[in-house]
């Protein structure tokens, strides 16, 4: 099993000194990847525990890759429908280009009403949204010269240069459209709260459906946040949604106060838990 943390790219938290050490903790601790989240617009009202600051994701892997040398660098989740397709492939690609293909694209539709209609987005259509933009990553990874005609996407042909390979894409989110979305665009699914049994249930399904459609099982991604006391919960909680099907698991360490706290935070979960799973 691989393990990710999600260092805060919001609130006081996300001043350039802390998560530059941040980074550099989660490197040294020995983690596959680091991960930031996607808000934009955070409306007055739901600015708790962040004071409305977020940095932009992708902006932020891209500083986090000019200052680490193996960690992947995650998303999750970016909000799909908040881009343009043609745009966020493009971001992606250079990213992907300049980390040294590093990148774990995670991708989601998005709740936040109010940030819909900041950005001037139909909430209504951020589903249909999200799948032509995974198409379009699709097809523009693939190719060199490309165009595309969708409902809501569309352009003409155009060279897609640098073309990396193109980064895994999980699937964030619940339900039967999420899973749809997994199977037709993603390499793994990252559902939300699962217990095992669920969690196992959602593989078999997933196996089954691959094999019908001839295509790769998607992957299980799993998260959780941090638990004060002896580790052997956070061991026993882990290791049954890894015998379940999971095979990565997405730290957060909550509202840590500082860099310190943080690299305490990593240090315990790599030598305590880590070796354990």
């Amino acid at each position: 099993m691989k393990f990710g943390v999600v260092i805060r790219n919001m609130g006081p938290q996300s001043t350039r000194e802390t998560i530059t050490a941040c980074a550099r903790a989660v490197e040294e601790a020995g983690f596959d990847a680091a991960f930031v989240v996607d808000h934009l617009a955070i409306p007055p009202d739901q600015t708790e525990g962040s004071g409305g600051r977020y940095l932009e994701p992708l902006t932020t892997l891209g500083y986090l890759a000019g200052i680490t040398q193996r960690i992947k660098l995650g998303i999750s989740v970016l909000v799909i429908p908040y881009r343009p397709a043609v745009l966020t492939a493009k971001q992606i690609a250079t990213l992907q280009e300049l980390s040294g293909e590093r990148l774990i694209l995670g991708a989601g539709v998005g709740w936040l009403r109010q940030e819909f209609e900041a950005l001037g987005v139909d909430p209504r259509k951020r589903g249909a949204l999200t799948d032509e933009t995974l198409q379009v990553l699709h097809t523009l990874f693939a190719n060199d010269v490309n165009s595309y005609e969708g409902k809501l996407v569309r352009f003409p042909a155009f060279v897609f240069a640098p073309r990396p390979a193109r980064p895994p894409i999980w699937i964030g989110g619940s339900g039967p459209k999420a899973l749809e979305r997994t199977l037709r665009f993603g390499d793994a699914y990252y559902p939300i709260g699962l217990r095992p049994d669920e969690l196992s249930q959602v593989g078999a399904y997933l196996r089954e459906e691959a094999e019908k459609r001839g295509r790769a099982v998607p992957e299980l991604i799993v998260g959780g946040m941090i638990r004060e006391g002896p580790p052997e919960a956070m061991i026993d909680r882990i290791s049954a949604s890894r015998d379940a099907g999971a095979s990565y698991y997405v730290l957060g360490l909550g509202r840590y106060a500082d860099a310190d706290t943080f690299r305490r935070g990593v240090e315990r979960f790599a030598t305590q838990v880590m070796p354990k799973i």
